[in-house]
């Protein structure tokens, strides 16, 4: 008898035995199915009519542009920055751009959606990104990222660890004090130069140094050890492709969503299986990190007395 698909043990002894046994449902892809209606939404909306300005996350911004999802090799849609030359990422600052977009080349599965010049640099999305790669510099054991997670006591050990904060949270970080008590000199160095570059260009107000901010941001963070990140080279490489002001563009309602749903679908993915339980347990995990006590209304019931006692 042919065993369940559904049994994740027998996936994995299936993979340890080097069976060609594939789960389906561990195997279908995350986001397709919601993506592949961006055709049909922008035709709904008479986007090639309007030609609106576009701002997203990364992920999205790479479907618009027809490039492959996940940790590819060729991610920017602006040039062909090599995310695997950890090597030249802190030397190289110039690369080739990217000015055709040729099916089954550098990435490019699909014909882009939108032109490239539409896309709006989003600021709160890089903004997390930068904190992420800081935090995941840090060391775990260290009174930093003790502090972190007294200071957060609501997020998980993975998400601190993984350096997933959203923008409120970066506020707090940054309104307390003794936060950069806890840190080394390096560390400290480069929680500055952040502090720096999102106030004097990632916000409301573009300082005349902002350059210069955003040159020290790099050479901080590079110094500390951190890895170069997409969001890290749009901001050292393509300085030139922001907006004015940012302070205009907002995406942080999606960028919670989405750094709060990627968890879960990591985790039902890894059980290879989807089902309407993740979104509910999703929203009640929405529940239960906010301030207010939540609790079960009891139905009233009411008892009467017969005549006969009175």
């Amino acid at each position: 008898m042919t065993r369940p698909l559904r049994d994740r043990h027998n996936t994995t002894a299936c993979a340890r035995a080097g069976s060609k046994s594939v789960n389906r449902f561990a195997a279908r892809p995350r986001v397709s199915f919601p993506l592949a209606l961006f055709p049909l939404v922008l035709g709904l909306i008479e986007y090639k009519k309007y030609q609106w300005e576009v701002i997203g996350d990364f992920k999205i911004v790479a479907y618009l542009m027809g490039l492959q999802g996940g940790y590819t090799k060729f991610p920017c849609f602006k040039c062909f920055w090599n995310s695997r030359a950890d090597e030249l990422h802190y030397t190289q600052k110039i690369w080739e751009p990217r000015v055709k977009f040729l099916i089954g080349k550098m990435n490019v599965i699909n014909d882009p959606l939108v032109e490239p010049k539409k896309i709006i640099m989003p600021p709160l999305h890089i903004k997390i990104g930068l904190l992420k790669q800081f935090v995941k510099a840090l060391d775990c054991s260290s009174d930093a990222y003790m502090h972190l997670c007294e200071l957060f006591p609501k997020l998980s050990p993975a998400k601190v660890k993984a350096g997933i904060f959203v923008g409120p949270q970066i506020k707090k970080l940054m309104a307390d004090p003794e936060f950069s008590k806890t840190l080394t000199p390096k560390e400290r160095a480069a929680w500055e130069s952040f502090i720096s570059v999102v106030q004097g260009f990632l916000g409301n107000d573009r300082a005349d140094d902002y350059a210069e901010r955003v040159e020290n941001l790099v050479r901080c963070f590079g110094n500390m050890g951190c890895r170069m990140s997409f969001k890290l080279h749009v901001l050292n490489a393509h300085l030139d492709d922001f907006k004015e002001n940012l302070g205009k563009y907002s995406e942080e309602q999606g960028e919670r969503f989405h750094q709060d749903i990627r968890a879960f679908e990591e985790r039902y993915q890894r059980q290879g299986q989807y089902t309407e339980s993740m979104m509910g347990e999703y929203i009640w995990s929405l529940v239960r990190d906010t301030d207010l006590d939540h609790r079960r209304k009891s139905r009233k019931t009411y008892h009467f007395q017969s005549l006969g006692s009175v």
